[in-house]
């Protein structure tokens, strides 16, 4: 699972980042707000940590940002304070959960545990929608008003990356890294293939948004105009 952790306090995120390691997380370690929202925007996260008081931009303008962006994955705040209203506005803002400091790694744990547990959950009964296009995060069902297909599991995982970041360039390595794994052996011409036979499949739909190539950059999802 992929994490990023948003901590301004330097010995904290080498501390926190080590824990998270330990404890088999990947982890991508940001030490200001700017620096997170543009991780947020350009990687595939499963969940964020963020620290609420951080230079460029705190934590919860972070949040909004990446919610307004259509990003869903679950985030929890990390916060100095423990007033009811910070943690009411994080909260009405986005967050999935809450974390005072000071805390215990075992705390925060279980906590991220029991958060990307109930995203798994609730993701099930989910779909996702783009254009014309519907994805049935439970049956694997790809539909638009002229028919579907049931995706195989990792054309399904390639088309919930680009439908749940609509807009935004996906590198062919985060793809391959996502899908079949980071330390995957597969070549990455496999993952043009893939999004090559998904191409298809939207054509035969006539779908209103396509596969866009970014040269050197990536692909994204993109309304057909």
């Amino acid at each position: 699972m992929r994490l990023l952790l948003a901590e301004d306090e330097e010995q904290l995120s080498s501390a926190l980042c080590a824990i998270l390691r330990h404890n088999g997380y990947e982890v991508d370690a940001a030490l200001n707000g700017l620096d997170a929202l543009s991780l947020l925007q350009d990687g595939c996260y499963d969940a964020a940590i963020l620290d609420i008081m951080m230079p460029g931009l705190d934590g919860i303008m972070v949040l909004k940002k990446a919610r307004d962006d259509g990003l869903r994955l679950p985030i929890i705040m990390l916060t100095a304070k423990g007033e009811i209203e910070d943690k009411v506005l994080g909260l009405d803002s986005g967050a999935n959960d809450y974390l005072t400091k000071p805390f215990s790694s075992r705390e925060l744990l279980a906590r991220l545990r029991a958060m990307t547990r109930r995203s798994g959950d609730s993701s099930g009964s989910a779909v996702l929608k783009a254009g014309n296009l519907t994805l049935d995060m439970q049956t694997c069902c790809l539909s638009s008003p002229k028919g579907s297909f049931k995706l195989a599991n990792k054309e399904f995982r390639l088309m919930e990356l680009l439908m749940a970041r609509p807009s935004q360039v996906i590198s062919t390595q985060v793809f391959r890294d996502k899908v079949w794994g980071w330390d995957a052996e597969t070549d990455i011409s496999v993952v043009w293939v893939y999004l090559s036979c998904l191409r298809k499949k939207l054509t035969e739909l006539s779908s209103t948004v396509q596969i866009k190539a970014s040269r050197n950059l990536g692909y994204s999802l993109e309304a057909i105009e």
